[in-house]
């Protein structure tokens, strides 16, 4: 692993940052990224074949969680294939390994113990244990992993949380003590809503020897407005050469505020979760006026994002978005989708997901260049303004 910070933020309040990272021979890619959300290696809708479609190499970041391969086939089988690049094929791709991955496989904590921490998955209620994490990233060897952590909720007392970070803390050594050859190691850090054992617990991972650091535990409960001072207590107390990976900042708003923190790379499910909802984004880009016919019908339709199911798009035969130059935007209108969607044919979320990535993607590189601009915080600023106003107009509209 490869990765140096290239630009921070001239902007007062912030400490966002732009960089250069590469992950095995996955091609060097520009920070903040984003990593995509998949099925046992692959993203939920797109076949290998169609991955070519996506912008690279800014999709070549795929997030996992070995938890999947707890059914179907074996992590002796991939094992002995020689691990996920060479069972899916997908050698010039890199991928990051964590435990939870917030559609299949989420945190339990109110079954999890000092043994192992507990997950919901399609097999049922698991106990995890450090050495059965760490036998899955063996076998499935990914370039990136994080240490197991034991996540609560922003509800749980303050004693939930310090037994939380003890755990946390404990299981990192024990999987850096069986960590395999190859394959790089994030130290997860949480802590809850509790801002001192968020400070705790980072203090405690710096001191170990890992590449990079995972910030769990969030997405569960907390507010908007904790987060920036729960974030500014981990950033503030990791080196400022290490990479950073979060988990459970998916909208866009929330992105903004883990780049303004100093976040690196996010893992996200918000692609899943608009795709299979029927959603495709619309919001413009930085430097990029995206035209969209977006009449106000009361009929679902939004902003950031439009819902094709809606009967408005029935004979709608224009592109998703007119200067959108990916594959479905290209090739396909909103009437066809709005068909595929109502007659519940899969090729809907496949068109959706690629689109919904390619503007996603988008999103990030638009971010990127406000930082190198010094107008990061203006941009942050205009996007969420505008985003309030909007909601408003709606709220006062219905």
């Amino acid at each position: 692993m490869k990765f140096s910070v290239k630009t921070w933020s001239k902007s007062n309040g912030t400490t966002a940052r732009t960089g250069v990272f590469q992950l095995g021979n996955c091609p060097q890619i520009e920070t903040p990224a984003l990593l995509l959300s998949t099925r046992k290696g692959l993203p939920h809708f797109i076949s290998p074949d169609l991955l070519p479609s996506l912008p690279l190499p800014d999709s070549s970041l795929l997030h996992v969680s070995p938890l999947h391969f707890m059914e179907g086939i074996s992590s002796k089988t991939i094992s002995s294939i020689g691990g996920l690049h060479k069972m899916l094929g997908l050698h010039d791709f890199g991928f990051a390994a964590v435990a939870r991955d917030s559609i299949q496989c989420l945190p339990e904590c109110s079954a999890t113990n000092k043994i192992g921490a507990s997950f919901e998955t399609p097999c049922g209620r698991l106990l995890i244990k450090p050495a059965d994490y760490m036998g899955l990233i063996s076998s499935l060897r990914p370039n990136l992993w994080a240490t197991l952590a034991d996540e609560v909720p922003a509800w749980v007392s303050k004693k939930r949380n310090q037994t939380s970070v003890d755990r946390t803390v404990k299981w990192l050594d024990e999987c850096i003590a069986l960590s395999p050859a190859g394959g790089v190691a994030f130290g997860a850090i949480v802590g809850g809503s509790d801002i001192e054992e968020r400070r705790r617990c980072a203090q405690e991972v710096v001191k170990r020897n890992v590449s990079g650091y995972w910030i769990g535990g969030f997405g569960f409960g907390e507010s908007t407005d904790e987060r920036p001072a729960l974030l500014s207590a981990v950033i503030g107390s990791l080196p400022k050469d290490g990479p950073r990976l979060i988990s459970g900042l998916g909208l866009p708003e929330e992105v903004l505020q883990g780049v303004a923190a100093g976040i690196d790379l996010f893992d996200s499910t918000y692609i899943y979760h608009l795709t299979i909802g029927g959603f495709a984004l619309t919001f413009p880009l930085y430097n990029k006026i995206y035209v969209s016919d977006l009449k106000k019908t009361g009929m679902g339709i939004y902003q950031t994002k439009i819902n094709l199911k809606a009967t408005v798009y029935r004979k709608d035969a224009t592109p998703i978005v007119e200067s959108c130059c990916c594959y479905t935007c290209q090739n396909h209108t909103k009437a066809y989708i709005n068909h595929l969607l109502n007659v519940h044919e899969m090729l809907a979320q496949i068109l959706l997901e690629i689109h919904n990535t390619h503007h996603y993607l988008g999103f990030f590189r638009s971010i990127r260049e406000a930082i190198k601009e010094g107008r990061f915080e203006q941009f942050r600023e205009m996007f969420t303004e505008k985003r309030r106003n909007h909601l408003a107009e709606v709220a006062v509209s219905a």
